[in-house]
């Protein structure tokens, strides 16, 4: 399976104007040349290329693969995730987004030292740090998965190609160019899954044939209100763990917060982020058609089970060769929009590494060492930075690899560090006697905890939905094959099913809760530490929280001062008695 002359045009074409784009953002304007411009875009981005540079940057290629995926496999649950997004996207709008603006932050992490202390800002932005590389590993695999599948090409070399494209692009192209190309690239992403579903629908007469396939094979699953934390997906999974996820993204990762500090406003900012979220739901709810017209196609050859596919995650790209490849250009398309959706991703991850390397550590450590702040004006150090954090992802991608589930991994990565983070913020904006010392402990334990049960083990695989392979191809080596992978599958279904009961309570916990227990270990324990531990000369400035509560330290201090000075006056009246 290779692609045509037409689907090589349109894909080549798709780099190029994405290259195109960045490399006239290097040369044109400001040259990116200060690291204002680079990291900040000159602070004059507008509303909606920026709310969909928000999209773009978390709804990767990770999303087309992993999510369509994933409906193949276990059924409409994630779906209910889009009610997550709806309630989280103003809660984050409301009460985080003014903190960034009143405290003018480059690095999210600034906050942090202002609130807590240096210590603080220093563990958290490398905790961030390696949550980041250990994503640009994920999102740099994805594509190398739909490049196999479609022209043979190993993973490996498909990792590195994809790898040295994304570093020329991310070292070249600064915040500006990228919010500008993204909306391209979205383009390319809605394109690629519409492509599929429109496809699918003409080919089965209509989109409720569709329906009446995954519904008559269970994949129509929107009931399950199962409380049990065991559950891998249900409405409380999806919606709470979704609701402290997409929070966690939105309202205080570093590269995120650069395209909000990248406009000129609250105002502005918060406009692009409520936007982000019709877009959002739109693209997830798209894929999640596109899983169920994958089913529809596969419906009685499953290319998982007769041994086509290696990897849940290949399903699209097969499709996409079975389907498309008599159709010139729609392969291209394809691969265009995969290849497309990760370049966003990573240029923008890798330039927040970069910021938050700079603010965090090369200037305080360079102001220490020779008593006078970095000249900020020259961004050619953050290129720098930004080239190593890409070759750095590079290799990560090329051992995460091994791992099963796209989307399953990522938010397992998220989960790991986003909890505590976003407890320790919470802590910051909303509770006024929150302390260093409770902060710093309550994180570190929050940290321990959620990597014990993330990248603890053993683990139960989750059982997928029952595929059939009875309209496979019907030649001899084809009936040995299946014949073999029927028993091979049926006895791992049995024994996984049996040995589930098996495994420690702890790693049956659903992953999607690793972020709410991280961020409720954490924000519990720095609440009661710093009870517990208080510090009387921690009293910090009322614009470290959130409206709502800094209104209520202005009153305190208010009245607080009030009394003061009525003492003073008695004190000065009995002095004069």
């Amino acid at each position: 399976m290779v692609l045509g002359v037409f689907d090589y045009i349109v894909f080549i074409s798709a780099l190029i104007i994405s290259g195109g784009i960045g490399i006239y953002s290097r040369f044109s304007g400001g040259r990116q040349k200060t690291n204002e411009e680079y990291l900040l875009g000159g602070k004059n981005q507008k509303v909606f290329p920026v709310a969909v540079s928000l999209v773009a940057s978390f709804a990767s290629s990770i999303s087309i693969l992993g999510y369509t995926s994933e409906v193949y496999r276990f059924g409409t649950h994630f779906f209910s995730i889009n009610i997550a997004y709806i309630l989280s996207t103003p809660v984050a709008a409301i009460f985080y987004l003014p903190v960034l603006f009143k405290n003018n932050t480059v690095s999210v992490y600034e906050y942090l030292e202002k609130r807590f202390g240096r210590p603080t800002r220093l563990l958290a932005s490398f905790a961030f740090t390696i949550q980041m590389i250990l994503y640009m590993g994920i999102v740099h695999y994805a594509p190398a998965l739909a490049v196999e599948a479609v022209t043979g090409i190993p993973q490996e070399w498909s990792i590195i190609l994809v790898g040295m494209i994304c570093i020329f692009y991310s070292t070249i192209g600064g915040v500006k160019a990228v919010i500008i190309t993204d909306i391209f690239q979205t383009f390319l992403m809605f394109a690629s899954v519409y492509a599929i579903i429109i496809v699918n629908i003409l080919d089965a007469g209509g989109f409720g044939q569709i329906w009446n396939e995954a519904d008559a094979h269970n994949r129509i699953q929107f009931s399950n209100f199962n409380l049990d934390p065991t559950e891998r997906h249900s409405w409380y999974t999806v919606v709470i763990g979704g609701f402290f996820t997409h929070i966690n993204i939105y309202a205080i990762n570093q590269a995120q917060v650069q395209r909000y500090v990248s406009m000129n406003s609250y105002k502005s900012a918060a406009m692009a982020l409520l936007l982000s979220c019709p877009i959002l739901i739109t693209f997830m709810s798209s894929l999640c058609l596109a899983g169920l017209c994958l089913f529809y196609f596969y419906r009685n050859c499953d290319p998982i089970k007769d041994g086509r596919i290696e990897s849940a995650d290949q399903l699209v790209p097969l499709y996409v060769m079975d389907r498309f490849n008599n159709i010139p250009g729609l392969t291209g398309l394809f691969v265009a929009g995969i290849f497309s959706a990760s370049l966003s991703t990573v240029s923008a991850a890798v330039n927040s590494l970069a910021a938050v390397t700079l603010e965090d550590y090369v200037k305080p450590a360079y102001t220490y060492m020779y008593k006078k702040e970095l000249n900020n004006k020259n961004s050619t150090l953050t290129k720098t930075l930004a080239m190593g954090y890409g070759f750095l992802c590079l290799i990560v991608a090329l051992l995460v690899r091994n791992y099963d589930s796209l989307l399953q991994n990522c938010f397992v990565v998220f989960g790991i560090v986003g909890g505590p983070l976003f407890a320790l913020y919470t802590s910051g904006i909303m509770i006024p006697f929150v302390n260093q010392f409770g902060a710093l402990i309550g994180f570190v334990v929050g940290l321990v905890f959620c990597f014990i049960i993330g990248f603890g083990g053993p683990k139960p695989k989750p059982v997928p939905l029952p595929t059939i392979i009875d309209g496979c191809e019907t030649n001899v080596t084809s009936v040995i094959r299946q014949t073999l992978i029927k028993n091979i599958t049926n006895t791992t279904f049995t024994n996984e099913y049996k040995k589930t009961s098996d495994y420690y309570y702890i790693f049956r916990i659903s992953y999607l809760y690793y972020i709410v227990l991280g961020f409720l270990i954490t924000f519990v324990l720095n609440i009661l530490i710093s009870l517990i531990h208080s510090d009387p000369d921690h009293y910090p400035q009322a614009e470290l929280f959130t409206p709502v509560v800094a209104n209520c330290v202005r009153k305190r201090r208010i009245k607080e001062e009030r009394v003061y000075m009525h003492d003073v006056k008695r004190l000065q009246e009995l002095d004069r008695f």
